[in-house]
C-alpha cells in the first residue's frame, strides 16, 4: 500500500507547478512486479488531480494577479492566454509534456475551462503518458 501512496503523492507533486517527477518511481514499482493496472491507474488519478490543482490555481486566483508575490508576470500570462486562445481546449492532451504541461493547466483555470471537460482531456493525455511508459517497458 505504501508503494502505490508514494506513487499517488509522486503523480500528484508532479503534476503542480512544483519540479518533480514521477515516472521514475513509476518504471522502478513496474520492474519491482507491481500490478501495472493497478500503477496505471494510480499514476493517472495523482497526476490528473494535481492538475486539477493547478487549474484551481488558475481560477481561484486570478484576481491576485497584480500583486508583487504573484509567480506569473502580466505580460507572461497575456501569451500563454492568446496561445491557449489559439490552439484551444484540445490543447489540454497535450498537459502530459514535462515542459509547459503544468503552466497549461494553470492557463486552463484562467481561461475558465469547464471542469468537467478539463479533467477528461486530462486525464486521457496523463493515462496516454503512462500507458506508453507501459508499453516501452514491455508490461501493457
Amino acid at each position: 500500500m505504501l508503494a502505490y501512496s508514494s506513487l499517488f503523492l509522486s503523480a500528484f507533486l508532479a503534476a503542480t507547478l512544483l519540479p518533480f517527477y514521477s515516472e521514475v518511481l513509476f518504471a522502478g514499482l513496474i520492474q519491482a512486479g507491481y500490478n501495472s493496472a493497478a500503477l496505471l491507474f494510480v499514476a493517472t488519478v495523482g497526476n490528473t488531480l494535481g492538475s486539477a490543482f493547478n487549474w484551481a490555481l488558475g481560477r481561484y486566483f486570478q484576481h491576485y494577479k497584480d500583486r508583487k508575490w504573484f509567480p506569473f508576470k502580466a505580460g507572461s500570462l497575456e501569451r500563454a492566454q492568446n496561445w491557449f486562445q489559439r490552439f484551444g481546449v484540445w490543447s489540454l492532451l497535450l498537459a502530459w509534456l514535462p515542459v509547459g504541461g503544468d503552466a497549461l493547466t494553470f492557463i486552463a483555470g484562467l481561461m475558465r475551462v469547464r471542469f468537467s471537460l478539463f479533467l477528461v482531456l486530462v486525464a486521457i493525455g496523463k493515462g496516454g503518458r503512462y500507458a506508453a511508459i507501459l508499453y516501452a517497458m514491455g508490461q501493457f
